[in-house]
């Protein structure tokens, strides 16, 4: 895309108390993930297991595909271009620590315009950061 910036939103390093095979059954599979997005921000969900899609306030419908996953370490997502009108890439990071101590780290690449960078920044940031607050809070 010309004019585009290749820019990465981290999350801070979160802690669950969960095993990592626990997190990752639960996070690789789409009919779970709502669970872990802003309920407020998120409604019309639709999932399989390796695809979603939903209305995010105040930008429309998105959806998500899984197009990696690495057992217990990664899963990689990637926008689906047929509801998404920007293109990006989520990867969940876990690493196990010890068996009910796992590490999680979200990182989000939209991969837009420069110019839609500022706009859009602190609302990745928030997602993902609300992505580790929900994952350190959850029983799964």
């Amino acid at each position: 895309m010309e004019g585009s910036l290749n820019m990465k939103i981290e999350s801070k390093i979160g802690k669950s108390t969960s095993n990592d095979v626990k997190i990752y059954n639960f996070i690789s599979n789409f009919h779970n993930f709502k669970e872990l997005l802003p309920a407020d921000k998120v409604s019309g969900w639709e999932a399989s297991e390796d695809k979603c899609s939903f209305n995010v306030d105040p930008l429309g419908r998105t959806g998500l595909m899984i197009v990696e996953k690495e057992p217990h370490k990664l899963i990689k997502m990637a926008s689906d271009p047929e509801f998404s009108s920007y293109q990006f890439n989520i990867w969940i990071q876990l690493k196990k620590v010890a068996d009910n101590d796992t590490r999680v780290k979200v990182t989000i690449e939209p991969l837009v315009n420069k110019m839609l960078l500022p706009m859009l920044k602190i609302p990745l940031q928030k997602l993902a950061d609300s992505i580790i607050k929900k994952v350190e809070g959850f029983d799964f």
